[in-house]
């Protein structure tokens, strides 16, 4: 059954199934038709998250095993509630104590040889037969004093546990560890000499197999027998862009798994599309997100803002200073430092094809050509990866988005000759140079899926993690899926996206926040607001400054102009001065921006002047300031944060609310967004009547299961235009005839326009009630002014 909506629960030892068994019946009331469950396979003891999965054929036992599963599942179908969970095909933990692995324990003891070496995506002749394992945390000779063989076949450092292989548990140490199918090595050294695929750049994830029939049937045994057995209903599949083939491996689940509603987490760039041809109902909603931050988004404010940071931030363009000159500098150095060693093996395969391939045409590329012109290529695609198969045509897009980088890449070469070889890897990655069987040879295929690859993890790396922390002039921007150089969706183009969703993809997925958003939809709705006072916020800012510059401490002066104008708005949009959760998100967003101090490097001096600015200045007396500002735009705030609530709810697709977010829920990024919602299990039948947020919720929920027939597949969405002086402040559309949503876009502006004056709606034909105002009906053409007389947004339905 296709859900109406679902509720996001995010399970961990703390929050296991029991509680969320104990929460069923106000989510239930709340108008919810699933919930969609965190990972829940077994993973590396302790996961708050749980993507780090050691054992495919388990259900994780710190959340109750699967008998806590089938009872949540029980109670959820006693109360009229299906489960989706969330899956994992990409990658497994590489835990400390390796035993938890099975399937890695065994290659790692018998090497290439191994039943289970085919699951993991090794380069073992890169490696000289062996895989790289960098879990020391300094050079090898350092650690050996901690290294132990208890006479168990393991060997020891630490947490670590790692098989020995037979026969080997006598020798002298460093004749041992020479004779192992791993080299044991320093951390450091995974940057340019990992030979397994891994998450992003995750060296304690590796890349699982899963195109492999066998590694699908095995990995997917327990997840798809729960869907025939009923205990669960659907899916959501995490990260499909690293898969080698997405599409045929999610045609194979959809044939194993009996074609149950499935969303994929694909990050689609502002002009993508989802390929038509995949199996699934669509993607799990960042699209939307985007599109639903954009239509509360002002432009000409964001403009002003982007001036704004320029000029008191002083970024050079290419370190926050101009998006596409940030977006460029971080991809160059991410491909040149994290992803060194998976463009090292994507030249080496180019290298070989070309010395392979029969006739003349591909030699004499040389591998430094070959190198230069896949970096130069990889940081031009505008999107996460192509989706090419050699043996089948390109798509059409792919190919041009391909050619279009490879002009670019080509610039990068002195003498015309040597930028040949930007088209062998345009034609290799379009998989249009493999072998004769109809099918690509198996470089080819390598080289292909392994672009792919590298190209996904590069976008992510480059922008999600690096670029988005650099160019801050207003945060909401920089969010997941979305586009910082142009985040302002007008309403004709909403309008569009939600026609072209209707048609080609009605039951997908439509989200405002998630595990891995960097703000709360509510800590957005209050950073979207200042793009309509740039002129406050950055009076505001001066203002706070000059407090905190007469404080008497020193020690509260920022580090830095950059840190200083992202934690006062971070403050600002978090809406409260709490310096435990204020400087865990600036410290990760120092981090991931990597200018000053980052992961692999930190800066002790650097972090710890950020933590006395954020304590003794952020949340000491200058956030006066910032709390005026607040009081000030609360109204504002509010009426953002419910348009953009509704507006998601009543979209075309299936909606998802995040746990805790049907209330105001003001959360940064993880793991602060992970923290149990005080809302879960308290009771209460889904919130109190004097919540607005509540009621709006509430309302398009219940709404949505009474009538999934108005909403899903074979539903209509028709856009409803305002007349007037205020009608680009007036978004709203009617489903199959029988609901109007109405929201307030940019109301601070509004406001100051002086209201709605004469601005009116047309209301389809017919007698509407409004369902949040107790029942007050219209019809015809009406007055904003009245229809919205008692707050921001209407839900309107056909009496």
């Amino acid at each position: 059954m296709t859900p109406t909506a679902t509720y996001r629960l995010q399970l961990q030892p703390a929050f296991p199934f029991a509680a969320a068994e104990e929460a069923v019946p106000r989510l239930a009331q709340l108008g919810v038709s699933h919930l969609h469950l965190s990972p829940v396979l077994t993973t590396v003891p302790g996961s708050a998250h749980g993507y780090d999965v050691t054992d495919h054929r388990t259900v994780r036992e710190e959340l109750g095993g699967e008998a806590g599963l089938r009872g949540l599942s029980a109670t959820a179908r006693a109360h009229g509630l299906g489960l989706v969970l969330d899956i994992v095909p990409n990658h497994m933990a590489v835990p400390a104590d390796l035993r938890l692995n099975r399937p890695l324990w065994e290659t790692l003891r018998d090497g290439p040889d191994s039943s289970y070496a085919r699951w993991f995506d090794v380069d073992w002749e890169a490696g000289g037969g062996r895989i790289l394992l960098p879990v020391l945390g300094g050079p090898l000779h350092r650690a050996a004093e901690e290294l132990a063989t208890p006479g168990d076949g393991t060997l020891r450092c630490g947490p670590h546990v790692l098989p020995l292989r037979p026969g080997t548990a006598g020798l002298p140490l460093p004749r041992l560890l020479d004779a192992q199918h791993y080299r044991l090595s320093w951390w450091r050294l995974a940057r340019t000499e990992l030979n397994y695929r891994r998450f992003f750049t995750v060296s304690g994830l590796i890349g699982v197999r899963v195109e492999d029939p066998e590694v699908f049937d095995a990995t997917h045994a327990t997840v798809l027998r729960l869907l025939r057995e009923g205990v669960v209903d659907g899916l959501r599949v995490d990260h499909p862009d690293g898969l080698a083939d997405p599409e045929t491996y999610l045609r194979r689940l959809q044939d194993a798994g009996g074609g149950r509603w499935t969303v994929v987490e694909k990050i689609l760039a502002r002009e993508e599309t989802l390929p038509e041809s995949w199996p699934v109902a669509g993607t799990t909603g960042y699209d939307a997100l985007h599109h639903v931050d954009g239509l509360f988004t002002d432009p000409q404010g964001y403009a002003e803002l982007v001036t704004a940071c320029q000029e008191t931030v002083g970024a050079p363009d290419d370190l926050g200073g101009t998006w596409a000159d940030t977006v460029r500098r971080a991809s160059r150095e991410v491909i040149g430092d994290d992803l060194a060693t998976e463009v090292d093996r994507l030249t080496r395969v180019a290298s070989r094809i070309c010395a392979t391939a029969p006739g003349l045409r591909l030699r004499d590329h040389a591998p430094w050509a070959l190198r230069r012109a896949l970096c130069e290529v990889l940081i031009r695609l505008p999107v996460y990866r192509p989706y090419a198969v050699p043996g089948h045509p390109a798509r059409a897009v792919d190919a041009e988005r391909l050619e279009t980088a490879a002009e670019g890449a080509r610039a990068a070469f002195t003498v015309p000759e040597e930028g040949d070889a930007v088209e062998v890897v345009r034609d290799l990655a379009l998989g249009r140079l493999g072998g004769e069987d109809g099918d690509g040879d198996a470089d080819g295929r390598d080289f292909a899926a392994r672009f792919a690859q590298v190209a996904s993890a590069l976008r992510a790396k480059a922008v999600e993690d690096t670029a988005f922390y650099r160019f801050t002039p207003l945060l909401s921007a920089a969010e997941v899926g979305g586009d910082p150089a142009r985040p302002a969706v007008p309403p004709e183009e909403f309008h569009a996206y939600c026609a072209r969703m209707q048609r080609a993809w009605p039951e997908g997925g439509t989200v405002l926040s998630t595990h891995d958003t960097k703000r709360s939809a509510d800590v957005r709705a209050a950073l979207l607001v200042l793009s309509e006072c740039p002129q406050r916020w950055r009076a505001a800012l001066e203002a706070a400054r000059e407090k905190a510059a007469a404080l008497p401490d020193d020690g509260h002066r920022p580090p830095d102009a950059h840190s200083e104008w992202t934690a006062w708005q971070t403050a600002y949009g978090l809406g409260a001065p709490d310096a435990e959760r204020l400087t865990a998100a600036l410290r990760k967003s120092a981090r991931e921006a990597g200018v000053r101090t980052s992961w692999t490097e930190p800066d002790e001096d650097y972090e710890a002047a950020l933590v006395r600015f954020v304590e003794g200045a952020v949340c000491g007396a200058p956030w006066a300031v910032m709390g005026e500002l607040t009081a000030e735009l609360a109204p504002h705030v509010r009426a953002t944060s419910l348009g953009m609530a509704l507006v998601q709810l009543m979209m075309p697709g299936v909606p998802e609310v995040y746990w805790g977010g049907e209330r105001w829920s003001p959360t940064l990024v993880d793991p602060d967004n992970r923290r149990i919602p005080a809302v879960l299990g308290d009771g209460d039948d889904g919130g109190a009547d004097d919540d607005p947020k509540v009621r709006v919720t509430r309302a398009a929920l219940r709404m949505r299961r009474e009538h999934p027939e108005w909403f899903l597949a074979g539903s209509t969405y028709e856009p409803l235009r305002a007349r007037g002086e205020a009608a680009a402040h007036c978004l709203a559309f009617a489903r199959s005839g029988a609901v109007v949503a109405v929201a307030t876009r940019l109301s601070l502006r509004l406001a100051l326009g002086g209201g709605w004056s004469d601005t009116t709606l047309a209301l389809p034909p017919g007698v509407w009630r409004d369902t949040l105002r107790g029942g007050d009906t219209f019809e015809g053409t009406v007055a904003l002014a009245d229809l919205l007389a008692t707050g921001p947004v209407a839900l309107l339905r056909r009496a």
